[in-house]
């Protein structure tokens, strides 16, 4: 799947010229927690959040440190504070540079950069223009239009290969010591597991199977150093 699929667009942006009080209205009007800001020839210069408002000397947040810290900070950085505390103007509060991606990208792409930069919105960029914005909410939205709304009936000799073959993909799961047998739609989980981790990975994979309407954990967890084993916790469910 692509950027340009599920973005947002048109972008609602801010040029640099535009005042924090302007900005963080527009954001409350239309309910959203973040701003592209533009230059005249809408290049993206920029982006002002919800988090560069939070210390403000309105408000009173503005970093306080104890005396001996703020006398080993250096006075360019506590230069920037103050102007990010006490700034009129986006372009002194805004974040920049920005992260961006090419439309053409793949959501994975998008993914990986929101993670490795902890950021919440991604603007797109085509040819130095902004042409859209993809945010958590939008990958929101694509994943409930993925999810299956409604489930289709297979039998169960159906649902226990769908259930293997997920099985047999996984590195946790394909040394073969987790077993699966499917009746009635409900699938009843067995064998052993030296990860307590990789019992809510096993049904979490059974879950995700269409038709299967239940799963029974009969995993066994054997400690990899001690030996011992201990009775899965659907043990009693097995009892006639």
């Amino acid at each position: 799947m692509l950027v340009q699929a599920i973005m947002t667009l048109p972008v609602i942006t801010v040029p640099t010229c535009c005042s924090v009080a302007e900005a963080a209205q527009l954001m409350l009007d239309n309910r959203i927690s973040g701003l592209p800001v533009v230059d005249t020839n809408g290049a993206l210069v920029g982006i002002v959040s919800e988090g560069d408002f939070l210390r403000r000397s309105e408000l009173n947040t503005q970093r306080n440190r104890p005396w001996l810290l703020d006398w080993l900070t250096s006075p360019g950085k506590i230069a920037t504070e103050y102007v990010r505390t006490h700034g009129r103007r986006v372009d002194e509060v805004m974040t920049s540079p920005v992260s961006a991606i090419a439309p053409t990208a793949s959501v994975s792409d998008a993914v990986r950069l929101m993670e490795r930069y902890d950021i919440k919105r991604l603007p797109v960029v085509e040819n130095g223009k902004l042409v859209g914005i993809i945010a958590r909410s939008d990958l929101l939205r694509a994943l409930s239009r993925a999810l299956p709304t409604t489930s289709p009936s297979p039998d169960d000799a159906q649902i226990q290969a769908a259930i293997e073959a997920e099985f047999a993909k996984q590195s946790w799961s394909r040394n073969g010591f987790i077993h699966c047998h499917v009746s009635d739609g409900i699938a009843e989980l067995t064998g052993t597991i030296f990860d307590e981790r990789e019992r809510l990975a096993a049904k979490v994979a059974a879950e995700n199977v269409a038709g299967v309407q239940s799963v029974r954990d009969l995993l066994v967890w054997i400690d990899p150093y001690y030996g011992i084993a201990l009775p899965p916790p659907d043990a009693e469910a097995r009892q006639p």
